[in-house]
């Protein structure tokens, strides 16, 4: 396709009839729905907006550090009033109201340390909620920024090994986007997976399979609590790394199913695009009901079909235009325009 035709509107073929723009656009009749494929939504960004986008530090860690800062003092502070009232196998007051908040946070929940009372048992269900909120809004969103950083770096040394330029690297970005943070994501959690799995046998002196049995258990916030970390080191390392590895594993599954979805959203528009054209088609396809399918009904259709747009968005669409056009004339002009901003002063 050349430029002028790429440039070209998309529903400049369209009759400018007003009496015919009311049922201009019906359903198509064998466009599947959207609910059986999932659609993933990409971001449009360029290979130069993707550089200068991983420059600096992002603004949101800030705030990222800060509630999670306040959510470990608060919570160990307050645990660390009520640590009498906590049962369980314990090392240092302060290491232990922080890792019994950080287990509290991400939903582990080993049993190594329970709460023992009314006070203490009110104050562990007001804290798991908050944290699992501040998981899921604010970390997962930093994780996930993280994941993207490196993907970048990825790229670039995949691009430069190549000798490819700088506009190849972006394309190289859009098209595989999802798959290159499903590696990343894929990579830290299995040297997650190893580091915990070491420090468990070496700090905790549990044997290769049951130190990479807590490790799972711990991950996925399974917490079975038969194997946890019950020393000092091993607590002051799972303060850190339960809070990284839970986040990570919960970001590789994100990425999995992304990548799922990603692959049948390909599926289809590859049947879409190669099945044959049958009259039905040309039927549902001819918008304006002239017996004839323009490039612009053509397009729309097969985005139907490809669960791209769907008759609801294409009405919005519409009766946006038909605000626009005062005149009726079936085209937005200048003075369209100058009455349309005139009328919402």
């Amino acid at each position: 396709m050349d430029n002028e035709s790429a440039n070209r509107p998309l529903l400049s073929s369209l009759p400018n009839h007003p009496q015919q723009r009311k049922r201009r656009f019906r359903r198509c009749k064998t466009a599947p729905s959207t609910d059986i494929f999932s659609n993933l939504d990409k971001k449009n960004t360029s290979c130069q907006d993707s550089t200068s986008f991983f420059k600096g530090l992002h603004p949101n860690f800030r705030l990222v550090a800060l509630f999670l800062a306040l959510y470990l003092v608060i919570g160990s502070t307050c645990f660390y009033l009520v640590r009498n009232q906590i049962a369980g196998k314990k090392t240092n007051g302060i290491l232990d109201s922080l890792y019994f908040c950080v287990v509290t946070m991400t939903t582990v929940g080993y049993g190594d340390l329970v709460p023992d009372s009314v006070a203490s048992k009110l104050l562990a269900c007001m804290f798991v909620f908050s944290g699992m909120a501040i998981v899921s809004l604010f970390l997962s969103n930093a994780a996930d920024y993280l994941v993207e950083k490196q993907e970048v770096l990825l790229i670039k040394a995949l691009c430069q090994r190549n000798n490819s330029g700088e506009h190849q690297m972006g394309k190289e970005i859009e098209a595989n986007r999802v798959k290159y943070k499903f590696l990343v994501a894929t990579g830290a959690l299995v040297m997650l997976i190893i580091v915990g799995t070491l420090i468990l046998s070496m700090v905790e002196k549990l044997s290769i399979v049951d130190a990479f049995y807590c490790v799972c258990a711990t991950i996925t916030t399974l917490g079975y609590g038969d194997k946890s970390f019950s020393t000092t080191g091993g607590r002051v390392f799972a303060i850190f790394w339960i809070l990284i590895s839970t986040i990570c594993v919960a970001q590789f599954f994100l990425y999995l199913a992304e990548m799922h979805a990603e692959h049948r959203q390909r599926v289809l528009v590859n049947w879409v695009l190669t099945r044959k054209l049958t009259f039905v088609d040309l039927e549902a396809a001819d918008l304006d009901d002239d017996d004839v399918v323009s490039s612009a009904e053509f397009v729309i259709y097969k985005l139907k079909e490809m669960g791209k747009i769907n008759q609801e968005d294409v009405a919005l669409v519409m009766d946006e235009f038909e605000n626009l056009d005062f005149d009726q004339s079936g085209a937005i002009s200048k003075s369209d325009l100058i009455l349309a901003q005139s009328s919402q002063e």
